[in-house]
């Protein structure tokens, strides 16, 4: 089962990278939960439900002229994918800048439940049971 979330995690952030919210919405739970609480950018909440997340995402990706998600790496714990990733963000403006953070990924029967924001990788580690490196 991980590799099939690492791949359902992976078809997310390429729909939210495109942006798809046709394909977010096929990958993404109806009662999903997206805590979004610990940004230190726009938008800090936690959002709920479908119609709630993929708002906040319209939101978000309109405020930009380019966002790109890169993902550094997957690491399977569980039901849970944990995602550190670099964004690269370009401004209305054309200014361009880079924030890094960690994605957990949460996956229950082939869709994701919860998506939870972190500033560190160490804290999502330890957050599904995995030590920090």
């Amino acid at each position: 089962m991980s590799q099939e979330n690492i791949d359902l995690v992976k078809r997310s952030i390429e729909a939210f990278n495109r942006p798809d919210f046709d394909a977010l919405r096929e990958v993404t739970h109806a009662d999903v939960q997206l805590d979004w609480s610990e940004s230190l950018g726009l938008e800090a909440g936690i959002y709920r439900g479908i119609t709630e997340v993929l708002g906040f995402y319209e939101n978000f990706l309109g405020t930009f002229e380019a966002v790109d998600l890169e993902p550094d790496r997957f690491i399977e714990s569980g039901d849970s994918v944990v995602v550190p990733n670099t964004a690269h963000i370009r401004g209305r403006d054309g200014i361009e800048t880079i924030a890094r953070s960690t994605l957990v990924f949460e996956v229950r029967d082939r869709m994701i439940v919860r998506i939870r924001l972190y500033q560190q990788t160490d804290d999502a580690l330890e957050a599904v049971g995995l030590s920090p490196s």
